[in-house]
């Protein structure tokens, strides 16, 4: 037994105490057999381990060093990710103006507590495509069970949460929006399957390598919630409004074009205001009319924008007189699709939805044609039964039952910019397991629209805290 110096007892302590309690937050007391590997590595040292690292050929030595530390990161870095938190870009409009196109968050993994991963074989910062090889990220064997480990608090309404992407379990690879489910509601299965040329491949995805979406919980376990003329109603009680919640709205000149200063005055993107309604364009009459807009003096129709906009800009706006009409867009502009599809149409649209119950976990509900429409994917999808229909008879797992007990919580997730969001109205409930983290700090915030030196960084943003707002 060779000496022992009080320095290595101290770095063995330490690291021990520290694998301890990493061991007991994961609840897998497995980990356990791991401090004997500890212990040899700065106690026993039977085990050379760096002696692949001792090689008298310099360049050999050198390529050993960097493998070390490559090494090194890439499980530092992947340990961080998993466990306390990971970097998220915001990619679409769905929540402006609470959080923008082009800000990086920090998303906390322990606001909810992170989960262990379902496929923990994968390379880190990749969701589930590693660039330029064009391959899977991840290795599906071995699959885990759901388990999520303790974190400082669980899922309150108005939280902005990021989750995996529900109905991201299988996917058209040329095709992603709308999902896979939606395609198959449009075109059929069978032609989604067929024709690979329009949608190619399909493929699925384990929930931890779904992709990630960003949405605000206005529906917790348990609830009723509608939606009526835009407004948000839980058991029968309005919920208030996010500050920076927006619609859509046709806004009507007083007869010429905005600025571009006046866009950035109100906090309207390009993209926003890309397109302006003129006289002369097909099926801009019959827009005019339906909005209750009227010709000028001259006989013509003043310019008409649809722009997405805040209380406080649609505020200033009437304030400061720069529009003749302005009027909220109308349903019929919200399209179609909406959950839970139209194989099972209950005739629900963007702005009047539900009333529907958001399941909750340990509840119990009778399996009628009505309720198997509506959870039937909660059932079977998120949590993993099969079910099927014969006639009266409904069979979950092979056994004839009128009931389902619930295993997993759900939540309601909707974006603040309410006519541009695809959210809960439209692909459903997110289950608990797919719940990622909570978006606690924007560290950049980059503007598409602008010059580096004109406002491209949001210098404003920077180290802003994600509040709930």
């Amino acid at each position: 037994m060779r000496k022992v110096t009080k320095a290595q007892w101290i770095k063995f302590s330490i690291i021990t105490l520290f694998y301890l309690l990493f061991t007991i937050w994961t609840g897998n007391y497995l980990l356990l057999l791991g401090i004997f590997i500890i212990f040899d590595i700065y106690i026993s040292k039977y085990v050379s381990w760096n002696a692949w690292k001792k090689s008298d050929n310099p360049i050999v030595k050198k390529i050993a060093e960097w493998t070390d530390a490559i090494i090194f990161a890439l499980i530092a870095v992947y340990l961080i990710n998993l466990f306390i938190f990971q970097n998220y870009k915001i990619p679409s409009s769905s929540l402006e103006k609470t959080l923008l196109v082009g800000d990086y968050l920090f998303v906390s993994k322990l606001s909810y507590g992170p989960r262990v991963p379902n496929t923990p074989l994968s390379f880190p910062l990749a969701q589930h495509t590693l660039p330029v090889f064009n391959c899977k990220s991840y290795i599906e064997w071995p699959h885990w069970p759901y388990h999520r480990l303790k974190g400082f608090g669980s899922v309150k309404r108005y939280d902005i949460v990021v989750f995996n992407f529900p109905t991201g379990d299988t996917v058209a690879l040329k095709v992603q929006n709308p999902d896979y489910y939606q395609l198959c509601d449009i075109y059929g299965r069978e032609n989604v399957w067929a024709n690979k040329e329009q949608f190619g491949d399909i493929v699925y995805r384990p929930v931890d390598r779904r992709e990630n979406y960003v949405k605000r919980c206005v529906g917790m376990p348990g609830d009723t919630l509608q939606i009526i003329n835009n407004k948000v109603y839980i058991d029968g009680s309005p919920l208030k409004n996010p500050k920076n919640m927006q619609l859509n709205y046709f806004i009507e000149t007083h007869g010429a074009l905005w600025t571009d200063k006046q866009f950035r005055m109100l906090n309207v993107s390009r993209d926003d205001y890309a397109h302006a309604f003129y006289n002369g364009e097909d099926s801009a009459a019959y827009l005019f009319e339906m909005l209750g807009i009227k010709p000028n003096s001259s006989g013509m129709f003043n310019p008409v924008y649809k722009i997405p906009l805040t209380q406080e800009a649609l505020a200033q706006i009437r304030k400061m007189n720069m529009a003749k009409t302005v009027v909220v867009e109308p349903e019929i502009f919200g399209g179609d699709g909406y959950y839970p599809g139209k194989s099972s149409d209950m005739g629900w649209t963007r702005d009047n939805f539900g009333p529907l119950w958001i399941p909750k976990k340990g509840a119990v509900i009778t399996l009628n044609p009505t309720n198997i429409a509506l959870y039937s994917r909660c059932i079977v999808n998120y949590e993993g039964n099969t079910m099927k229909v014969e006639g009266d008879k409904v069979y979950v797992n092979g056994k004839q039952t009128d009931s389902y007990t619930f295993r997993y919580d759900y939540y309601f997730m909707m974006g603040d910019n309410r006519h541009n969001s695809s959210d809960s109205r439209v692909w459903g409930f997110v289950p608990e397991d797919h719940v990622v983290g909570k978006p606690v700090l924007v560290w950049l915030s980059t503007d598409k629209d602008r010059s580096l030196f004109d406002g491209g960084i949001r210098w404003k943003r920077l180290f802003k805290w994600v509040g709930n707002e």
